[in-house]
């Protein structure tokens, strides 16, 4: 029996949740495995309109950071992710029919909007639970270990953000740890 892809595997996961993305979310769901490390879990997804670009972005809560997808045809992928030590306070307003996430980073307020009321809520409620969690449990657990760091470097390499013998040196000193 062949292994389950990791796209494959994140859609189990999105699907224990009880998320369902709409078709609007599908190019941001095809790159997750390109930027969540193999054994990064998500706690939660939410999708909306990011209100200054009005971007279509999906928004990933994992057990390590917060991370802001949007992934549009004309202009590339951009990924923001955010340890929850950088995270200031998260809140949602509702309106009649949908809700807006506010999410205060490193002295940044990127808001979304567009949400689902019952994501938007559920959303936040499990971010603080994270932001929540005692400092030194969630830094010495969630540390990148090499392996990750290892996949990273070759997703910057893929992305062209290196080139090959930054890519080569970057490895080299990695390798060096082991």
């Amino acid at each position: 029996m062949s292994e389950k892809s990791r796209l494959e595997q994140i859609k189990d996961e999105l699907e224990k949740l009880d998320i369902n993305p709409t078709f609007f979310a599908r190019k941001e769901i095809r790159e997750l495995p390109n930027i969540l490390s193999a054994d990064e879990k998500i706690i939660y997804l939410v999708e909306g309109r990011n209100k200054t670009t009005k971007h279509h972005i999906v928004l990933v809560g994992t057990d390590r950071r917060l991370i802001f997808i949007d992934k549009e045809f004309m202009y590339g992928l951009k990924v923001e992710d955010y340890s929850y030590d950088k995270v200031a306070s998260i809140q949602y307003e509702t309106s009649l029919m949908l809700a807006s996430i506010d999410v205060n980073v490193s002295g940044d307020i990127v808001e979304i909007d567009g949400v689902g009321k019952y994501e938007a809520k559920l959303f936040c409620e499990k971010v603080r639970d994270f932001m929540s969690r005692p400092k030194e449990f969630s830094q010495s657990k969630f540390e990148p270990t090499i392996l990750d760091q290892l996949e990273q470097l070759g997703r910057l390499k893929e992305s062209g953000v290196l080139n090959e013998q930054e890519f080569v040196e970057q490895k080299k000193r990695l390798l060096e740890k082991l």
